[in-house]
């Protein structure tokens, strides 16, 4: 009996963490304001960024005009920042992810099935869900990070991510 006492005490311990990460994932912590864990963070920047840059490789190849403008610009700065990420993400001995998560993968595989007006469409709405996303998690980590090099990284960045999102939303019309 003290065993289990001793087994439900770790358990309740380790939720906390997990719950963090959960919360993070799904978007709770950043309806709740809550500042990311710097794992977190650096893991939800990363899959946004190769999200931003898969989509948009799909779209320089789909559009024209202002759309592929957009997206070619969304593949050099989020290249880019990946790029910066990855390199002080590793420096301070944390995990990068190297693929899309099932969720992004989905959005990636309806995009290769569109075309036309329903692909520009679908394209700006995801561009534009997903920088108000990278915006709350780059504000949120700027705010409260722990990691001084990271919380500098998210603060310098967040101007371009802004303008990414305002220029989204004047194309997504």
């Amino acid at each position: 009996m003290r065993n289990l006492g001793i087994i439900g005490a770790l358990l309740l311990a380790s939720v906390p963490a997990y719950a963090q990460s959960l919360g993070e994932r799904t978007g709770v912590d950043s309806l709740l304001g809550i500042t990311p864990s710097t794992q977190d963070f650096v893991s939800e920047a990363t899959k946004a960024g190769m999200f931003e840059v898969d989509s948009s490789k799909l779209a320089i190849q789909k559009t024209d005009g202002q759309i592929k403008e957009f997206a070619t610009q969304m593949v050099a700065d989020h290249t880019k920042a990946g790029e910066e990420l990855a390199t002080q993400a590793k420096a301070e001995n944390l995990s990068v992810p190297t693929a899309l998560d099932n969720s992004d993968q989905d959005k990636i595989n309806k995009l290769e099935k569109l075309s036309g007006s329903d692909f520009s469409k679908q394209y700006m709405d995801y561009q534009v869900s997903g920088h108000k996303s990278a915006v709350s998690l780059f504000q949120r980590y700027g705010k409260g990070g722990d990691n001084a090099k990271l919380k500098s990284w998210a603060v310098t960045t967040l101007p371009t991510l802004q303008h990414h999102l305002d220029m989204a939303q004047g194309l997504d019309k």
